[in-house]
Parts: C-alpha cells; sequence; structure tokens
C-alpha cells in the first residue's frame, strides 16, 4: 500500500500551485536510464545514469525537459560482466568518459532534479522507465551503499514505458514503440543512458499527450 502523502488529486492549479503540482498525485514524472554490468543491482556496477524531467506547457500538453547525466565509477567489489560492456559499448578506462564515483554522480543527478521538483510544486520525483523496476533497482541499490539522504524519488512507485507502449502502440521493445509512435531511432546510439532516455521520454510525453487530446476531443 502506497503510504506516502497524498494531496487531493482534484486540486486545480493555482498561482501558489504549479500546473504539474495538480497532477500525478503532486509527483514530478521523471525519465531515468541506467547502464550497468549486469543484471543484478547489488553485485553489478551501476556504469551511466541520465534522468529528464517531463515538463507541462501552457496548453497542458507534456515534453521532455533538460537531460541531466553522468557515467559513474564501480563501487568497489562491484562486478561487471563482459557481456553488458559489449552491449553498452562502456570502455570503462576511456580517458574522456570523466566518470564520477557513485556518491557524487547521485548527487550530480539529484540535485537537477530537486530543482524541478521545486520549481513544479511538486512534492518529490517519481521514475519513469522502460522496464522501470530494473532503473529504480540500481538507483535504490547505491543509495543504499552511498548513504544518500536526499534521494529525490519515490522508493517503490513508477511509470513504465512498457506498459504505456504496449496499450498506446502495441509495442514493449523501447525500439519498436519508439518507431511505431513515428520517432526515430539509430540502433548506433542506443544503450547510452541519454539517448535511451531521450527516446523513452518522448515516448511518455507522446502516450501523455495522445491521452490529452483525446480528453480534450471529448469535451472532458
Amino acid at each position: 500500500m502506497d503510504s506516502s502523502p497524498n494531496p487531493n488529486p482534484e486540486a486545480a492549479a493555482t498561482p501558489e500551485r504549479p500546473p504539474m503540482a495538480s497532477r500525478f498525485r503532486g509527483f514530478l514524472p521523471v525519465v531515468v536510464d541506467v547502464e550497468t554490468g549486469g543484471f543484478d543491482c547489488e553485485r553489478h556496477a551501476l556504469l551511466e545514469i541520465a534522468a529528464i524531467p517531463i515538463e507541462l506547457d501552457e496548453s497542458g500538453f507534456y515534453r521532455p525537459g533538460e537531460v541531466v547525466a553522468s557515467h559513474v565509477d564501480p563501487f568497489p567489489g562491484a562486478e561487471i560482466d563482459p557481456r553488458s560492456l559489449e552491449i553498452t559499448g562502456i570502455v570503462l578506462d576511456h580517458p574522456f568518459r570523466m566518470a564520477r564515483e557513485e556518491r557524487a554522480a547521485l548527487d550530480h543527478v539529484f540535485a537537477k532534479v530537486r530543482q524541478a521538483v521545486k520549481r513544479h510544486g511538486c512534492q518529490r520525483a517519481i521514475l519513469v522507465g522502460h522496464n522501470a523496476s530494473f532503473d529504480l533497482g540500481f538507483l535504490n541499490a547505491a543509495v543504499r551503499r552511498t548513504g544518500h539522504k536526499r534521494n529525490p524519488f519515490h522508493p517503490f512507485s513508477t511509470f513504465d514505458t512498457v506498459t504505456l507502449g504496449g496499450l498506446a502502440y502495441g509495442q514493449t521493445v523501447l525500439s519498436k514503440a519508439v518507431q511505431a509512435a513515428g520517432l526515430d531511432w539509430d540502433d548506433t546510439e542506443a544503450h547510452s543512458a541519454i539517448y535511451d532516455t531521450e527516446r523513452t521520454a518522448e515516448l511518455f510525453c507522446l502516450v501523455l499527450n495522445r491521452w490529452r487530446q483525446f480528453e480534450a476531443a471529448s469535451g472532458e
């Protein structure tokens, strides 16, 4: 059961209450993608993280905000499956990788997310991801390892574009859902945290905006 604070979902936006604060129970959707050294969030390294807060324009339509991202140094004792590096193309000792240690990477990303949450008058962020439980699992594991006390994300609730893509476009694989939605997809850029976050954010906004257009056409 979700025991987090529950603001009135029907509350109207006012000059003191920005429009986004009256949506999603006061949570700000933030799209997140992580690239990792494997599938086990407790054993395998977090290697990249990117996040994009979702914005709301004057017409009530959703759009991706600015991306914030960081490469991450493997935590001490982390395991890395070489097959994961083959998929992501990450070169751990690349001179231009400029990775941060895990706590500093979280600080960098979380600071921008907290600013967006505050700007929109929301109480906290809610993670949006493609297979969101995977991204949230690695995020929460990094928070536990570092003892981070300022995690802006809800600890277990998410929006998953696997479900939304399947509902709206009949596709659950990110590349196929993105293309079914009429967006571009570049296989050579895939499995970069920034690229996957950008495409996921566009997909999420398209689904929400389709519903917004349906409501407008229905006169609701």
